[in-house]
């Protein structure tokens, strides 16, 4: 059982790293917090979380290192071509997995992952994972970034509440965020709607 605690506490320096992680944060919260700060304010929800989490317990600014992506340098792309290191997805790739896929491909994320994970295979596996992630895509259900609390919610909240409205989704995951804890779907957030 959650603590009910209806008040969430203010996002400053006086908060320790343990109550802070409790709450949910708004993206602009933290990048506010970050900057009035000092602390580097650019990256996703979850590095921002992190280095907000380090500050409040240590008191020091985390330090950030910044990743350089160099502009790609492959001109043309064949099946035999071997899959570089550092791929950046650029439009000479997008040109060339339209021509092999069709125009309905795009640059999905777990299609970059594997392009990430895969540097020196060949073009001709990457469109073979192509369609077998597209495949695998409609066989399961998809798997939503940590930074997208509310998407995972909602998506479970309509799956275990069929015939329920987005509305009461909505009212659900504003009663939930407003609690310490953990941001997931539970039966018991429907006790807001009653």
């Amino acid at each position: 059982m959650r603590e009910r605690i209806t008040a969430r506490p203010e996002l400053n320096i006086v908060l320790d790293g343990k109550t802070f992680l409790k709450w949910y944060w708004l993206k602009e919260e933290l990048t506010g917090f970050c900057k009035a700060n000092g602390i580097p304010a650019s990256g996703s929800k979850t590095e921002l979380t992190e280095r907000i989490a380090y500050f409040l317990d240590t008191g020091k600014v985390p330090e950030v290192t910044k990743i350089r992506r160099v502009s790609s340098k492959v001109a043309s792309i064949t099946l035999d071509s071997l899959i570089e290191p550092d791929l950046v997805c650029s439009e000479v790739h997008r040109a060339f997995f339209k021509e092999q896929i069709g125009a309905s491909f795009s640059f999905n994320v777990a299609f970059q992952k594997w392009l990430k994970a895969n540097t020196g295979k060949t073009y001709k596996e990457a469109v073979e994972a192509y369609f077998a992630i597209l495949e695998d895509k409609k066989n399961s259900k998809s798997v939503i970034g940590k930074q997208f609390e509310y998407n995972t919610y909602v998506r479970d909240f309509m799956a275990a509440n069929k015939g329920r409205s987005l509305d009461d989704a909505i009212k659900c995951w504003n009663y939930k965020k407003s609690l310490p804890g953990h941001n997931r779907y539970e039966d018991s957030d429907r006790s807001v709607l009653e």
